[in-house]
Formats: structure tokens, sequence, C-alpha cells
């Protein structure tokens, strides 16, 4: 509980960090923009880029190049709001989108493919996966929930949305699984480990 308070105190905290701004700080977009434009207002709360930075944004792991789970990722196929989205769909929008932007068909995008994609007047379609989500649960939170609804004078009294109360129950038990976790690194012998046949009055 003491971890849980201190992160909404850490919200808190950076929310006056952020200065002064509307509720949600999204960009205004079109109800008739391409999913790229809506997806770097919804998920990034980003107007202006282009193609190469959104390329170097959604490289998760700085590599050079898009792998098929980056741009699942990037389509939020990874976040828990698209979990019931069957492997044969998912399979389907791997290769439609590689076959889009993977013009050597090598298996994954590069930097120069992307932009090559974007200056040439396409974009990334729509796949009916949302708008991407891709973060951590404290960035999707804080970037869909906190920013929304809350700003530098919300008290920790305050924090009563149903949003609010499963983002710190997640941390709770996050915090109770890292106490379970500490007291069995300090047992000479993990009982629970012993298969029980070996185990003394079984």
């Amino acid at each position: 509980m003491r971890s849980t308070i201190i992160i909404a105190t850490g919200l808190v905290c950076r929310a006056l960090g952020h200065g002064d701004h509307d509720a949600s700080q999204k960009p205004m977009v079109d109800e008739d923009a391409s999913w790229i434009t809506k997806h770097m207002a919804e998920e990034h709360h980003i107007s202006d880029f282009d193609a190469s930075s959104f390329f170097v944004l959604h490289d998760y792991d700085a590599d050079g190049h898009w792998e098929a789970e980056e741009i699942l990722r990037t389509y939020g196929l990874m976040d828990e709001s698209n979990k019931d989205v069957p492997q044969s769909r998912r399979d389907k929008i791997e290769r439609d989108l590689l076959q889009l932007l993977d013009t050597d068909e090598d298996g994954y995008v590069t930097r120069d493919e992307f932009v090559a994609f974007i200056e040439s007047g396409k974009t990334l379609p729509d796949m009916g996966t949302g708008p991407g989500h891709h973060g951590d649960d404290e960035y999707e939170y804080e970037i869909h929930h906190w920013e929304k609804y809350h700003d530098e004078n919300t008290r920790l009294e305050d924090l009563t949305h149903p949003e609010d109360i499963e983002h710190f129950k997640k941390h709770e038990q996050l915090e109770d699984e890292e106490e379970r976790l500490e007291k069995l690194d300090k047992m000479a012998i993990v009982e629970d480990n012993i298969p029980s046949k070996f185990r003394r009055g079984v």
C-alpha cells in the first residue's frame, strides 16, 4: 500500500511538472484523419511529425528495423484491449502490413522503406484494432485516464474512478508478489519446490 501511495503522489507531481494545459492534452484531429494521425494524437499527443520520426518512435528495440512483432505492437495487438483478437486475424494483419511496407521482402521494414512508403502518398491503414495502445500500464493509465480526469489539484482521496481503483489494485498485487518472492529468497529451502513424495511427514 505504501508504494501505491508513492506512485499516486508521483502522478500528482508529474501533473505539476507538465504545467498548465487542457484536460487531455490530445491534439484535435479531423474525424476523417488517417489512422497514423489519430494514433499519434491519441497515443502520443503529437500532431507534428514526419515519417522518419514516426518510424524511430515505433522501433521499440532501436535496431533500425520494424520486425513483425513491433508492427503488431504499434497496432495495439500486444495490449490487453485486443486480447480477444484471434491469432488468424493477427496473422492476416501481419501479412498485409508486411506486404505493404516490406518492399524487398526480407521479413522486416527499414526506415528507408517506411519513409519511401509515406513519401509515395500512402499511409498506414486502419486495421480495426483501435488507436494502437502500445505503452506499459503506467503510460496507458496516465495518457488515457489521468490526463483526462485528473490534474495537479487531484488529491489521493479523489482517485475513486474504476480506472484508478483497478490501476492501484494492480500495484498492490505486484507489491504483494514482490514481498512473497523476497520471503522465498530468504528461505534456505522452499518446501513448495520439493515434490510431495520427498517431503517429511507426507
